[in-house]
This record gives structure tokens, sequence and C-alpha cells, in this order.
């Protein structure tokens, strides 16, 4: 009797027991606590006896670049596991040497689940390997995930290989480069924004020798440029100059853009600079940090290319060296003939693959890209662009306005921040609240940019030797614009740089950009 007794007092406290947690959960939800913070909510066998196991986190594995200097702490990941049900480790590498970390790991089949590539060049030399069907196409499951869904069509065709989609994309405006520059110092020396090339030059030798700093010194520089062709100073000048953006047609056919005058015309343009010391003298050698060091320590006036969106960063370690330094924006340069040109990007700086190596079937498949789909919604992509409310940013007029504490957010967002897909248009988070006037000048003008925005006409079209060869040629003509610029061969040099391309490739790639085209 008991015995019978004690069973009937346990049966009772163990319903009690689940009548309670209910309650909690209920209270829970009830406190506005996001739905995506809790699993999928219990249910019961036949009888409703027995209640089934909440929804596993999903463990997912994902590597990619990091552009700060030290891993950041789990602050954001652990309020990114909560929000997605899900288990997250991050293989965060440097960047800078990202590019042979990315290789050594698909040769040895390491890489994870969820694989960021560095840029656009990673991408092509990964070609081969998504052809091979070494990885998951995802094309035809993106309907089954709404905010997947809202990826913009022309970027994702931008990304596909042989028509299909392999990739999601972390998305950029199209056209951000143009000029930041000293205004303080244009104002000193009755110079405004350069209206066309020439005012461009004239800037530059203004700020190298009339005094811009007032010091009674000859210490200072007009272009702080660095060893990158594209995202560096010459492309965007070059744009100005007419040159095309990658490809453009002449003589009826696709050709590259450095078999056009106006990328002759572009290395005459800096090697005057170069050769009158407005600029400085080793920027084939000069890292991004060492240009960014330069200009940030009062020494440069100008700094082009890039993003002008860098106005924040370079003007608030520009005024602890300078206090009094005024910075602004600036990209409406006209070129010879008068015209203005920018060139754009395919739409996204970065792209995701999942190697079949590390994700096993397609159910597992299924549910990375579930992750990715709270990704893109306001709440998550919050989180990871901004932060979390109240630490990294307030929000002021419907939009994001970062925190005093830079070195907080460069520490604990950023590393995420690079890593969120979509952009605000599609995964609807807050765009940024400016209080800087060359930010708010910079916001206005890459706007401005895409009305005269030049496409690469080949963004979106295939060449196999391009993917097989496409980085060693491009590495001659790299080579070749800069021992141009430094005066080491002249444009018969240079042309001849131009036929060892062709010869040893290049040909071909013009013929299959061309086919493809047609």
């Amino acid at each position: 009797m008991k015995k019978q007794s004690f069973i009937l007092i346990l049966t009772a406290l163990l319903s009690l027991s689940v009548v309670l947690a209910g309650c909690g959960s209920a209270n829970n939800r009830g406190s506005g606590s996001p739905a995506a913070t809790e699993p999928a909510a219990s249910t019961t066998d036949n009888g409703g006896n027995a209640p089934v196991e909440a929804e596993k986190p999903t463990e997912i594995t994902i590597m990619l670049p990091l552009n700060t200097s030290e891993t950041p702490p789990d602050t954001i990941k652990t309020e990114l596991e909560k929000l997605t049900n899900t288990k997250l480790t991050y293989q965060f590498f440097p960047a800078d040497t990202y590019e042979e970390k990315l290789n050594t790991s698909f040769a040895t089949g390491s890489l994870p689940q969820v694989t960021y590539l560095k840029n656009q060049t990673t991408f092509i030399q990964m070609k081969d390997a998504i052809k091979d069907g070494q990885f998951w196409e995802i094309g035809p499951y993106l309907t089954e995930f709404p905010n997947l869904n809202k990826l913009k069509p022309e970027i994702l065709n931008n990304t596909k290989v042989e028509g299909k989609l392999y990739s999601l994309y972390i998305g950029r405006p199209l056209a951000r480069q143009g000029i930041i520059y000293r205004k303080d110092w244009a104002d000193k020396l009755g110079l405004s924004a350069p209206a066309n090339v020439d005012d461009l030059f004239e800037m530059a030798k203004a700020f190298t020798e009339k005094d811009p700093d007032g010091n009674g010194q000859k210490d200072t520089t007009g272009l702080a440029d660095r060893n990158e062709l594209v995202y560096g100073a010459f492309k965007t000048v070059s744009a100005w100059f007419g040159t095309p953006n990658n490809w453009g047609e002449q003589d009826g056919q696709l050709q590259p853009e450095f078999m056009f005058p106006q990328y002759i015309d572009t290395m005459d343009f800096f090697k005057k600079l170069r050769d009158n010391g407005y600029m400085n003298q080793d920027f084939a050698a000069t890292s991004k940090t060492d240009a960014v060091n330069m200009f940030t320590s009062g020494k440069a006036g100008l700094y082009i290319g890039g993003s002008m969106q860098d106005i924040d960063s370079l003007n608030k370690d520009l005024i602890k060296n300078v206090p009094d330094a005024v910075l602004d924006t600036h990209s409406m340069v006209a070129g010879p003939d008068g015209g203005f040109a920018q060139w754009m990007i395919p739409g996204y700086n970065n792209i995701i693959l999942f190697p079949k190596s590390a994700v096993k079937d397609e159910a597992e498949l299924k549910k990375i890209l579930a992750f990715f789909d709270k990704m893109m919604t306001p709440e998550v992509a919050n989180l990871m662009y901004w932060g979390i409310e109240g630490t990294h940013y307030t929000v002021v007029e419907g939009k994001a306005k970062v925190a005093d504490d830079k070195e907080l957010i460069e520490r604990e967002v950023k590393p995420f921040k690079d890593s969120v897909i979509g952009e605000a248009e599609t995964n609807g988070m807050y765009e940024s609240y400016n209080t800087l006037p060359g930010r708010i000048h910079a916001e206005e003008l890459i706007k401005e940019n895409v009305k005269v925005g030049v496409p690469d006409p080949t963004a979106a079209l295939d060449s196999q030797t391009f993917t097989d060869k496409g980085v060693e040629l491009q590495q001659l003509i790299t080579d070749a614009t800069y021992q141009y610029i430094y005066g080491q061969i002249d444009k018969a040099g240079f042309e001849k740089a131009v036929e060892q391309w062709k010869s040893r490739g290049g040909s071909k790639i013009i013929e299959e950009y061309n086919a493809a085209i047609n």
C-alpha cells in the first residue's frame, strides 16, 4: 500500500512539473523574446503522454577572412546562436594570408561546411572545382527560403557558373569609390574639389609644393597610394580617363582594358605624378596599412579608390594627430573628353560556398541554408552588421548610429559585419546614421556614381582559359603597369608585355569571351 501511494505521489509531481514548464515557456514568449531564439515547440506522441525533445541547435562551422588584428570575442556569436538556434564554430584567418589558407584547406579536403572566399579573384580560382561538382548547387533550394529568395537576381546571375548558382553573396554598393581629401588644405590654398583630371593633378601638386600644413617645411605629399591597381587609386582614375571596366568593346569585339589608349593615358598620368614627387615614390611596394598611416599622420592630402565610406575611420585616426583637420569626399571628376564615368563592381565583394566534402547530404545543406535565411531577417542582420543595440549602436531617426567606442566595435563587431549576406534592401538592416559631413556627402555621391556607372561586360560570362590562367596572366600586366609608371619600360615595352599576355593564353580568353557574349 505504501509502495502504491509513493507511485501515485511521484506521478502527480511529474505531471505538475510538466505544467509548470509549459507556463514558464509561455511567460518567456510573452516577455517579447524573439521567436527565433526558442527551440521548436514541444509536441506529444500518440496519446499525448510523452513530450518530444526540442529540436537541437544546428552545428555549423564557418571559415572566413579576418580584416581586424584580433579574433573577436564571443559577444556577437553568443547572441547569434540564440537567435538562430545554432551552435557556431567560426574559423577566422587573417585576410592577408587567407588565400593561402583557402588553397591549403581545399587541397587537403578540410574546408568547413560554410566557406567564405576572399574576393572575386579567389572565386575565379574556385570555378574549376565548382564545375567539377565539389560544391553544392543551391539555386534550386532558394525558393524554399523566403528571405534568401529576396537576394537580387542580377547579382546572383553574376556569381553563376555555367548558368548554375552555387553561392550566396555579400552585397556592396555598386560604385563606392572616389576621393577622400584634406578640405582644410584645399580651403587654405584656395582650391575647390577637382572638376576634372587636370584639376586633380594640380591639387596633388599644390598639396606637395605649397606647404598646406603651414609648418614651413616641404614634408607633405599629394597622393598616398598603395600596391593595388584595382582598389587603390589607379582603376578609379582610369575610369575617369574613359578606360572600360576590365573589358570593353573595340573594333567590334570585346577587348581587355589595357588594350585601350585610355589605359596608357592613365599610366602617363601616374608616371607624371610620381616623376614630380606628387605621390609616394614607392607606392607599388606600399601596403594599404602604410598608405592609410601616411594619410592619417597628416603627411598626404589625397586618398583615392576603395570606398569613400572609409572617411569615418580615416577621420577618426587623422584628428588624433591633427585635431583641426577637415576631410571631404568627391567623385565627379571629368575625363579629358569632359565626360563622367565610374567603374562598378558586380554587386558583391565576396561569396560563400558549401563544400560537398563537409556538407554530407541535402538535409544538412537545408539546415545551413535555414541559418542564412534567418541571417536575412532585420533582427539578425542588424546584430551581425551593427552589433548589440545600446552597446554598439543606437537607433536615431530609423538608422543605426554607431557608438563612440570605435575600438570596441572594431574588436567585437567588424569581423561579423564583413560576413552579412545581401544588403539593406534585401535583409532589412538599418542604414547608417551619419553626422560627419564628408560621410553624408559620400553617401550622396555613391548614388550619383551609379548614374554614370560602367559595368564589367564579362561579369556573368565564362572563359575556361581565364579561369585557368587569368590570375597568372594578369600579373604580367600588373608588373608592366608598375614598370611603365616607374619609368623602367616605355610604351613599346608595355605593348610587348601585352603581346606576351596574348601569346600565353590571352588571345584565347578574348576568343572565349566573345563567343560567350555572342
